[in-house]
């Protein structure tokens, strides 16, 4: 068995997600899967370091791979080989061997995602982008996220997962930031890991920020989970605008 690192792209619009699964035949996951199989010929071992949901993008998933190759294959073959049996959705960036023991999703020791808001209509990004038509106040809207790193109960911004039915609330986040570049305003965030929905209702309680409809006092009241218990899950940002940014890795 031979493991290979596999840093990948793919625009999320047509997939039912990252994750195989039974009631969604078409996956991001499930088309790596078709295109590794047939290349080794038998079943494979495939793991990516984050799961995203319908429609969300990625410009660089991690995932593992593991496979017996009846003949030898490079990293650079297997990356070319994998693209021309991939939907043109999805692309492998690099293939790169790595010791067995590497593991996409246990051995990351952090994500991060961008979401991103067009503040006018865009004619070839609409997919990757939430349009928002009203005028946003960013300087409240960067003032609001200062309020998310650190440790806190994310219990207002999370959708209960039926397959983790245990799971805490409580994230660490090391990073969030709202940043301007040409007509995009960018919400970069950073963390071990991430509740279900959590990035998209926090980008989207920033643009209630930014509208005026939601003040930063407000605002840090639901970081802190405290205060009047609000509609969060009507604000769910558009998966459309949501990336996969980075995976980090202590080492590998």
């Amino acid at each position: 068995m031979r493991t290979w690192k596999l840093l990948i792209e793919y625009d999320g619009t047509r997939y039912s997600g990252w994750a195989e699964q039974t009631n969604a035949p078409k996956t991001v996951m499930g088309e790596l899967r078709k295109a590794a199989e047939e290349l080794f010929a038998g079943p494979v071992e495939l793991m990516g370091a984050g799961r995203t949901d319908a429609g969300v993008h990625a410009a660089e998933q991690v995932a593992h791979l593991r496979a017996n190759p009846r003949r030898p294959v490079s990293p650079e073959l297997l990356a070319r080989l994998m693209n021309e049996a991939l939907p043109a959705d999805i692309a492998i960036i690099s293939a790169r061997e790595v010791p067995a023991k590497f593991h996409a999703r246990h051995d990351a020791s952090s994500r991060s995602y961008v979401y991103q808001i067009s503040r006018r209509k865009t004619a070839f990004s609409k997919k990757f982008v939430w349009w928002i038509k009203e005028p946003l106040d960013v300087e409240k809207m960067k003032a609001a996220a200062e309020f998310i790193p650190g440790r806190h109960d994310f219990v207002r911004f999370r959708a209960k997962d039926p397959s983790k039915p245990g799971e805490s609330s409580i994230v660490v986040v090391e990073s969030a930031t709202v940043e301007e570049q040409d007509d995009l305003i960018l919400f970069h965030i950073e963390a071990s890991h991430f509740l279900w929905r959590m990035v998209r209702r926090l980008a989207g309680t920033l643009v209630k920020v930014g509208k005026g409809e939601l003040t930063v006092e407000q605002f840090q009241d639901l970081i802190e989970a405290r205060g009047p218990q609000l509609d969060v899950a009507s604000w769910t940002a558009p998966a459309s605008g949501l990336f996969l940014e980075k995976i980090r890795y202590p080492q590998v």
